[in-house]
């Protein structure tokens, strides 16, 4: 069950965007696209839910501040020859293979080369790059999820299942079921940038949401994940 609530709060009309299902607790989120997200349980009535945003106002406004500052954001992609795209951390320039191949990319010497697509169809080189980012970010996420668990004392941090799927602002979540969804564009990023997320989203395995307990978690097993979520942001902005 999803909505949109207005909230006023400091002189600002905040838009939130709620999610109702079979849970227990409340969790706020602000994305890196500048939306405030609240999951909530079935039964919570809009005013429980404005009662929370107030309270934490002081964080979500920290949080919009400190997304305002990496806009504007990386223009959008026009996938043709010669554009640079990035692959755990480093960039790779499109270069058109054999037109007549079955569709594929390989990584060679700062290139994706890109075979089974024509110099002019970038919905193919798009949909191909794609595909493979997709496949290989699976091996990647997998081995980073063995690394972060190992950071965590305590067992059963490690997800009962992960989905890879498309998110429009958010590189990943954590169901209170355990399923780990990971945006495929993270892998993007460097290694340890994936950690980062990886380590964040196994947290709320054990603080479901964003309290000082989280930060006091987060701060033992990754000091500096602070540090990280700038590089983030400004690498993959």
């Amino acid at each position: 069950m999803n909505q949109q609530l207005t909230v006023e709060d400091k002189g600002r009309r905040l838009v939130i965007l709620v999610s109702r299902s079979d849970r227990s607790t409340l969790e706020i989120a602000v994305t890196p696209a500048g939306e405030v997200e609240v999951a909530a349980p079935l039964a919570a009535t809009d005013a429980e839910i404005a009662a929370r945003v107030h309270r934490r106002s002081r964080w979500i406004h920290t949080q919009l501040r400190y997304f305002d500052q990496f806009r504007p954001r990386t223009p959008t992609r026009r996938w043709v020859p010669g554009e640079t795209h990035r692959y755990l951390g480093r960039p790779y320039r499109l270069r058109i293979g054999d037109t007549n191949a079955s569709s594929g990319v390989t990584r060679t010497r700062g290139f994706l080369i890109v075979d089974g697509v024509s110099y002019d169809d970038s919905d193919g080189i798009r949909s191909t790059v794609e595909a493979w980012m997709r496949r290989e970010s699976r091996t990647v996420f997998t081995a980073s999820i063995s690394r972060s668990a190992g950071r965590f004392v305590q067992s059963g941090v490690t997800p009962h299942r992960l989905i890879i799927r498309p998110m429009s602002a958010r590189w990943g979540s954590m169901s209170p079921s355990g399923t780990l969804s990971i945006n495929p564009a993270l892998v993007q990023g460097s290694i340890e940038l994936i950690d980062y997320v990886v380590t964040h989203e196994l947290a709320h395995r054990i603080e479901p949401d964003h309290s000082a307990r989280f930060v006091e978690l987060m701060n033992h097993v990754m000091p500096d994940h602070a540090e990280r979520k700038v590089k983030l942001e400004r690498a993959l902005a």
